[in-house]
């Protein structure tokens, strides 16, 4: 490993500050930064300096991150002898990506989609075969899609039929510019191709959901403020663990979690070149394998995911609906297939949107 000279604290914050999003709403998404006075090192972790890491992950993860964190620095310190402290950004995963693509030197990426970690492996920034050097193929957290309604529920929404009827307005993200919104969309194809339908069927259920949608934010955070903020809309598609982080911040927000549903795999994996150059991929390996214990995983379902330890998950089982059909992006053919099919310039979605009347 090479060793390399320090990064100037400008620097760094500038690039830091590309992609961190500082905006109000339910888990809000907000970047914060820890830090110690004293530098990283860029010895292996046996050396006993002060070692720091930069986790770069998408916002709602930010209730969970902040509680593992210091727990991993506390076990790390009682095993090692040796201080760990983290940089810590948060913002839209789209936006994360880019910034790590463009110069911020993240340690570990912890992203909304599989698809956004690719991009940063195409970029050779991570070597090919992440998905294998953690447990559950590298997926860390999950959560499922939700249907936040007004108060009362007065559209009477219960399920994705619901969402195409005439008099019910729906506020989705872009699927083209948010990670957050391909999952939607996906959910949406999935609850008519996943239960006997064919494509022919799914396009045109979900074209006539993207009739009923007046206008489409550029990611989930912009979503959210429409729907709360601005009070457009009868329905909002969200992330099931948005809205359970929310109650128990006491913002008790009426929901559904229609069925079938589409498991939403949030995986995680170090960013080799920068480890490499830092001189922190044990301690950064290290960390990875730490978020799939019981001890990280609670934290993960406190703030609302599904946790992916099967223990955790039973014992947490009462905190979140049961889903009786549940697929995964693997059933629609992997995120390189999904992607060409549905998101790409001219693909099924630019399609939907001029058949709306929206292109």
């Amino acid at each position: 490993m090479k060793k390399t000279r320090f990064r100037s604290l400008s620097k760094f914050l500038a690039l830091l500050l590309v992609g961190v999003g500082l905006t109000v709403g339910i888990a809000a998404c907000t970047a914060s930064t820890s830090t110690t006075s004293s530098p990283a090192s860029t010895g292996a972790a046996t050396n006993t300096k002060p070692v720091e890491l930069t986790l770069v992950s998408f916002a709602v993860t930010q209730a969970a991150y902040e509680k593992i964190v210091p727990l991993f620095a506390e076990k790390w310190k009682q095993e090692h002898n040796q201080e760990v402290s983290f940089n810590q950004s948060y913002g839209g995963s789209g936006s994360q990506t880019r910034a790590v693509i463009d110069g911020l030197e993240a340690d570990v990426v912890a992203l909304a989609l599989a698809l956004d970690t690719e991009k940063i492996e195409k970029a050779k920034l991570i070597e090919p075969g992440w998905e294998k050097e953690a447990p559950n193929d590298s997926i860390v957290a999950k959560s499922v899609v939700a249907l936040v309604t007004r108060e009362g529920n007065p559209k009477n929404i219960k399920s994705w039929a619901d969402l195409n009827r005439p008099d019910v307005k729906v506020i989705t993200a872009n699927p083209k510019t948010s990670g957050g919104a391909r999952w939607n969309f996906l959910a949406l194809w999935g609850a008519i191709s996943q239960t006997g339908g064919d494509a022919a069927k799914a396009e045109a259920f979900t074209t006539s959901v993207f009739k009923n949608v007046p206008i489409l934010p550029r990611d989930a955070r912009e979503a959210t403020d429409v729907f709360f903020k601005q009070g457009q809309g009868d329905v909002l598609i969200n992330y099931e663990n948005e809205v359970l982080l929310a109650k128990q911040k006491g913002e008790v927000l009426p929901f559904v979690v229609p069925d079938p549903n589409i498991s939403i795999d949030n995986p995680i994996a170090v960013v080799d070149a920068n480890v490499d150059k830092h001189g922190t991929r044990e301690v950064a390996e290290a960390f990875v394998q730490f978020v799939f214990t019981p001890e990280a995983q609670k934290e993960f379902a406190k703030a609302g995911f599904r946790a992916v330890d099967e223990g955790v998950a039973k014992d947490n089982a009462k905190d979140f609906p049961t889903v009786k059909k549940l697929f995964t992006i693997t059933d629609l053919g992997g995120w390189d297939k999904v992607q060409k099919a549905y998101f790409d310039d001219g693909a099924i979605f630019d399609k939907i949107q001029a058949q709306a009347g929206k292109a």
